[in-house]
């Protein structure tokens, strides 16, 4: 497991990022809140110098399980409880919803919970799971986010992409109203199936982007490009990855029938961007593989921008 990833748990099969602890059955959150290890609090202490003088306009979020200082933060922040993150997804997905993974980073400084959503969606000929990734932040960061990750169910495959019709991220800050906010049920499920429903437009426009191979290779090799000024190594690794991403372009099975079209190119990126082992596998490669779910994959964007382009 990555140096960073604290705590976690998955269900059954290990998920794309590669982190954490088997489970057998989804748990309801409960249940998660334990498997997860996230089963604390975060308290607020003031913050002092070495002298004993207090420090006014700041707080120390401090956990209380074993007293670690998580973040300084603003005395206007206030504590969203990893408890009432899952509260707010009970909320959000009703009764009976279950945690396919959810664990604790960077020792407690960022936390998260991935439900997948009970919608059943088929696009394109092609089951498209829906999940829903909330993170949030204790050491003032960043704000309670919320993203989608539809996930095509054949491959595993990420398809979260950067549509211009509809956020893929949600977010609140921990301000005064943090809490009013989160407890927006409505209006995120609403953003949810706002992405879902323009995710569908955009894989049938993709659909139908017709991708001769000398564009699919040109555009493979927009990204492991071979130039003149390049090392004897840069160009070796270059050429390995290319090789590798025309390998799940042209022979993936789940592609063979789907036609030489722009979501093929979509899916055969995704699956390397998902998959791939990289030439050097830092220690926390899975970690940063996991938390671009949250923020998107800046290849699969790229990849789609490109698409659309020549639509």
């Amino acid at each position: 497991m990555s140096a960073n990833v604290e705590t976690m748990f998955y269900v059954r099969e290990k998920p794309w990022h590669g982190l954490g602890v088997q489970v057998m059955e989804a748990p309801a959150s409960a249940d998660a809140l334990i498997w997860a290890g996230l089963d604390w609090r975060v308290v607020q202490r003031d913050v002092c110098t070495d002298e004993g003088c207090w420090i006014p306009g700041y707080k120390a979020n401090v956990r209380d399980t074993d007293g670690s200082v998580l973040g300084i933060v603003s005395d206007r922040y206030k504590v969203v409880q990893n408890e009432d993150a899952f509260k707010f997804t009970d909320q959000l997905l009703g009764e009976g919803v279950t945690y396919e993974t959810a664990g604790s980073l960077q020792t407690g400084r960022k936390v998260w919970m991935l439900a997948r959503m009970p919608q059943r969606y088929i696009i394109a000929g092609d089951e498209i799971a829906p999940y829903l990734v909330i993170m949030n932040s204790h050491d003032g960061s960043s704000g309670v986010k919320v993203a989608m990750t539809p996930i095509r169910v054949v491959c595993q495959n990420t398809l979260n992409l950067a549509l211009n019709t509809a956020n893929r991220i949600w977010a609140a800050r921990h301000t005064e109203n943090v809490m009013s906010r989160v407890r927006e049920a409505s209006e995120t499920l609403r953003l949810a199936e706002l992405y879902m429903s323009e995710l569908g437009r955009g894989i049938d426009d993709l659909a139908h982007v017709k991708v001769s191979d000398r564009k699919a290779m040109e555009w493979m090799q927009s990204f492991f490009p071979v130039i003149e000024d390049m090392s004897d190594i840069q160009k070796k690794n270059n050429l390995r990855l290319l090789e590798d991403l025309k390998r799940r372009y042209w022979d993936a099975p789940d592609l063979i029938d789907m036609g030489k079209n722009g979501y093929r190119f979509i899916n055969a990126v995704s699956d390397f961007a998902t998959h791939a082992d990289p030439i050097r596998k830092t220690k926390n490669y899975n970690e940063n593989l996991f938390l671009r779910t949250i923020e998107g994959n800046p290849m699969i964007d790229k990849a789609y921008k490109m698409v659309m382009a020549a639509a």
